[in-house]
């Protein structure tokens, strides 16, 4: 496999019209994926530093919880869709060793970028290889992947359906998708107070740090529109994938959610 597919994967598959969701504003599907780009272009080289301000370090344990449920082993392939800036692509390197495989994909060549230089940095690219890649349309042969995961990345999507369906389409048989992503607390109480900090400390912290208010401002949208748990189920397994179950971190307000190719 080449470290870089070819570039027109990472495109929007299709010339729909119709309107989709970016944040709270209504905007043609066609134009999602370009402006989902923007706002990661801008934020690109700050985004780790970001992410430990905003979760408080928490977002390295969801992540690290998300790893012990993969089952990879020594030898195996897999794939991390919108992978980014790669911690999780990183934490499967480690598990699957040199004899095997992992690709780290992204639709945004900003922030595969930054991926790509923590890595080198971390001295793991000896078994990692990298995709400018749609999640819709992954450019990759079918029952390819022991394992598939993306890590905050889905609510971005502009084909949700789609994404999920390529993504089991490259899964081997036996094979498990994760999918790691904010969605809706469930502890009582918790709404009101995560409400407050997500749409005034979470623009505020990105005014300061990434120059940025307007992206996190997005970012703390899209998690609103992001289906809640019980739909997100209904979604994988219309995408042809089993025993589809979840589980809630930080009372609800990530879940991991993971589901099987048999």
């Amino acid at each position: 496999m080449n470290e870089s597919t070819s570039r027109k994967t990472a495109g929007t598959p299709s010339g729909t019209s119709s309107s989709v969701d970016f944040g709270y504003e209504q905007v043609p599907a066609h134009e999602k994926a370009r402006r989902v780009r923007e706002v990661f272009d801008s934020v690109a080289d700050k985004y780790d530093i970001m992410n430990d301000l905003m979760s408080a370090g928490v977002h390295r344990l969801w992540k690290r919880y998300a790893l012990g449920q993969t089952g990879l082993r020594p030898g195996h392939w897999a794939l991390d869709v919108a992978g980014g800036t790669g911690d999780l692509a990183a934490g499967m390197a480690e598990q699957v060793g040199d004899a095997g495989l992992v690709v780290l994909s992204d639709i945004n060549a900003a922030m595969l970028e930054v991926g790509r230089d923590r890595l080198l940095d971390r001295g793991l690219l000896r078994n990692v290889r990298f995709s400018l890649a749609n999640a819709e349309c992954l450019p990759f042969a079918d029952d390819t992947f022991d394992c598939v995961t993306i890590g905050f990345g889905l609510r971005n999507v502009t084909d949700k359906a789609a994404a999920l369906a390529s993504m089991r389409r490259v899964l081997k048989p036996g094979g498990r998708v994760l999918i790691l992503e904010f969605s809706k607390p469930t502890f009582p109480g918790l709404k009101p107070v995560y409400d407050l900090y997500s749409f005034n400390v979470l623009p505020w912290l990105g005014a300061r740090i990434a120059r940025d208010a307007q992206s996190y401002q997005y970012l703390a949208e899209s998690i609103r529109r992001f289906p809640d748990q019980q739909t997100l189920l209904g979604l994988m397994r219309e995408a042809g994938l089993e025993d589809c179950r979840h589980e809630n971190l930080s009372g609800g307000i990530v879940a991991l959610h993971r589901g099987f190719k048999y």
